[in-house]
């Protein structure tokens, strides 16, 4: 089989079959060279200007490499033979319907970015590439682990616990960042990885050999740090918050709809905006960023609390604007930021213990054991905040903005 090699910062050579490249070349995955994989964290730090294009062939890489070593040890011998096929396309294509500057829309309501994927990757040239080559129902079945609802033994690969992609942007977006907070033992965890039968389900799934539980010790770490000190930096929310107020008021003028989001690049979709004239644009543009008003840990908060105005953009633009009059600031010149609610380390893993047993890693974790689940709930909220933001410098009553946020939420 004849491969291309495309020269890599992180993994150094990637090798790409014919047939990928195909998949490669499509104008739906090219249009990932423009997509920023940080979204707006490269206001920041200046090197995170990496985009999903390369994420994604390194997702492709991790999958290939996974798969080889899973084949050298006989894991696969139970499988249909065109499973790892099927799983190169899909770690490949798992980012194509990714919205510009990463996941914020998807905190104003906009379709999750996998349900996106769904036409590009069952339609289209995409859809026909697949099944031509792969055979008939091959779109449909990349589309199901890309969506986390496949059959397949290998779906933890693409959507789970210890899935390729998490372990590969941990890793790219430390380096692009220059940071060392990003650094995850790849090669354990892969290595570690076993095709079992889940005591649970009697199915076959992907697990991990006990060993690797101090590599799953350090990808948690490594995500916690990504998310404190970059994903959810201060700065890095206060650009997010003027973009996804920027894109709903689009949305809400009708100057752009919302089934077009999934097809622009970035500098696209605020091209497509400048006719709006839009004041939070012409900031976002020139870095003029606004400014932390008052903040508050979720540590300190009621579980759940809160977790609306990531939900629900109608109230929290009324809020804002409201709390915006009583500052004597302009409506979109205060905002409220609370990032969507996301696991710090989901875990639902079998595990072979050395006398050969197979247990499951969950939420009750194991006797004698670090308590990674507990630990990961810890991490979480201590790196989410809840953050009001100003245009410009202003003092506010906390205790009133904290009752006006909570007579809202009740």
């Amino acid at each position: 089989m004849k491969f291309e090699i495309i020269r890599d910062p992180l993994w150094n050579n990637i090798r790409v079959d014919a047939f990928t490249m195909r998949l490669v070349d499509t104008p739906a995955f090219q249009r990932l060279r423009y997509v920023r994989q940080l979204g707006l964290a490269y206001l920041v730090y200046p090197g995170a200007t990496h985009s999903r294009f390369e994420h994604a062939l390194g997702t492709y890489h991790l999958s290939r490499r996974t798969i080889a070593l899973l084949e050298e040890r006989g894991e696969l011998a139970s499988l249909p033979a065109d499973e790892p096929a099927i799983i190169y396309a899909a770690a490949l294509l798992h980012d194509v319907g990714h919205y510009p500057f990463s996941h914020a829309l998807e905190e104003i309501g906009a379709l999750h970015h996998e349900n996106v994927a769904g036409p590009l990757i069952t339609g289209g040239e995409i859809g026909a590439l697949l099944n031509q080559e792969l055979g008939a129902g091959a779109a449909a079945r990349v589309h199901a682990l890309v969506t986390g609802k496949s059959d397949s033994a290998l779906q933890g690969l693409i959507s789970g616990s210890l899935d390729l992609d998490k372990i590969e942007y941990l890793k790219r977006d430390a380096l692009m960042c220059g940071v060392p907070y990003g650094e995850v033992d790849v090669d354990r965890l892969t290595n570690s990885m076993v095709v079992l039968e889940d005591p649970a389900t009697r199915k076959k799934r992907i697990g991990v050999v006990e060993k690797a539980l101090a590599a799953i010790e350090s990808l948690l770490f490594a995500k916690y740090q990504m998310y404190r000190n970059v994903y959810w930096h201060h700065t890095v929310r206060s650009a997010t918050a003027m973009y996804k107020r920027i894109v709903d008021d689009a949305l809400r003028s009708g100057a752009v709809r919302s089934e077009e989001l999934g097809t622009f690049t970035d500098e696209g979709l605020l091209h497509r905006l400048e006719p709006t004239r839009s004041p939070i644009l012409s900031a976002l543009r020139e870095r003029r960023l606004y400014k932390r008003a008052a903040e508050w840990p979720a540590a300190t908060l009621e579980e759940g609390f809160g977790d609306w105005i990531a939900e629900d953009r109608a109230r929290v633009v009324a809020i804002e604007d409201s709390l915006a009059r009583e500052a004597g600031l302009a409506p979109g010149e205060l905002l409220l930021d609370y990032p969507l609610k996301t696991q710090m380390l989901g875990l639902d893993l079998p595990v072979v213990r050395r006398d050969g047993s197979v247990e499951r890693l969950t939420e009750s974790g194991w006797k004698g054991t670090i308590d990674l689940p507990s630990l990961s709930e810890q991490l979480y909220r201590s790196t989410r905040w809840l953050r009001v933001f100003s245009a410009r410098a202003i003092t506010l009553d906390r205790d009133a903005v904290m009752r006006t946020i909570t007579a809202e939420g009740s």
